[in-house]
């Protein structure tokens, strides 16, 4: 049997930018369209050449132990180790944890990052390394690839000044030989290379293309998801919504209910006099009534009553009553009921 490939998700962030949901969960615990953006992440990796042979590393760290409870419950069989970042001290330090678990190929992702893309290709790839690139307007606010004559990567640059190269680097990366890059890390973490007191991924990789004569090149993508903040997770439902996740036709059957497409609603959630969509989702358990609701998420067993919702996030057992409004409310929260 081929040595298994090493998956590296990094994921021990405080998600503030997510709050207040991220105060009871990892933000990667956070539904939309169905089930969680850690289970969309997961989803990602079906197309590899040998799906079965495949090693999970989650860097874990603030509210970690619901990320093990929840892949002991829905992913009993997955081959998974957990690795605790106690410091936030940035991406090549969380890889570093866990070079006692690294060795031959491996795959990064970042938790919170959704691609559209087939890594079948990696049975007969080539060279050491790959990084996963989308054009954008502005790559000012990204890392960006910077390529050669010869279409080689060169470097990668953080956040650059100017916005004549657009290809941005998605958070999504392949190694050939991960050991090379645990390397490459050792020398950044000896040198002390940081950007406000984080080691980036960006430098190690600067270093094994400079010193270790790697050869790293770009696959293209044009579907770049992200779950890191609410306006991204609602952002991200709806096209999730329009791309596979649509139950519009059975949510239409129940009476009382006018159904907008696309929205997804859990068979085991209740609804009564109420309009639903366009772009909203219901999870297991809610219970809906005399509401309207558009582009928004309702996560587990959240009542919503007498209520008209747009562009919310409404958390788990969380309950939410009267006015027309937009919300963003954490879970077991009690609003104007």
């Amino acid at each position: 049997m081929s040595e298994s490939m090493k998956i590296v998700i990094p994921m021990a962030g405080y998600g503030t930018r997510l709050r207040p949901h991220t105060w009871s969960r990892p933000k990667q615990l956070v539904t939309l369209a169905e089930k969680s953006a850690l289970a969309h992440v997961l989803d990602m990796f079906s197309t590899l050449p040998d799906p079965d042979n495949v090693e999970y590393i989650f860097i874990i760290g603030y509210l970690g132990e619901k990320v093990k409870e929840y892949m002991d419950e829905h992913y009993p069989d997955f081959n998974v180790r957990y690795v605790v970042q106690e410091e936030m001290k940035g991406q090549s330090h969380a890889i570093y944890l866990a070079k006692e678990y690294l060795s031959g190929p491996m795959l990064m992702v970042f938790a919170d990052t959704l691609i559209e893309t087939d890594l079948s290709f990696l049975a007969d790839e080539e060279a050491d390394a790959v990084a996963w690139v989308k054009p954008v307007p502005d790559p000012r606010r990204f890392g960006v690839t910077e390529l050669g004559d010869d279409g080689w990567v060169t470097r990668l640059i953080e956040k650059p000044r100017d916005v004549d190269n657009n290809l941005a680097v998605v958070g999504f990366y392949y190694f050939r030989d991960s050991e090379a890059l645990i390397d490459a890390i050792e020398k950044q973490i000896e040198r002390g290379q940081q950007l406000h007191d984080e080691y980036y991924l960006a430098d190690a990789i600067n270093i094994m293309l400079d010193e270790q004569g790697s050869r790293m090149r770009t696959q293209k993508i044009n579907i770049w998801l992200d779950a890191g903040t609410p306006e991204a997770v609602l952002e991200t439902n709806r096209y999730l919504l329009e791309h596979g996740y649509d139950n519009s036709e059975q949510a239409a059957r129940r009476m009382g209910v006018q159904v907008i497409p696309p929205v997804y609603v859990h068979p085991e959630a209740v609804v009564e006099a109420s309009v639903l969509g366009p772009y909203t989702a219901v999870e297991a358990g809610c219970e809906v009534r005399g509401s309207v609701i558009q582009n928004s998420i309702l996560e587990k067993e959240a009542v919503v009553k007498h209520s008209i919702l747009k562009s919310s996030l409404v958390g788990q057992h969380a309950r939410v009553g009267g006015e027309a409004r937009a919300v963003n409310v954490g879970d077991h929260s009690e609003l104007n009921l």
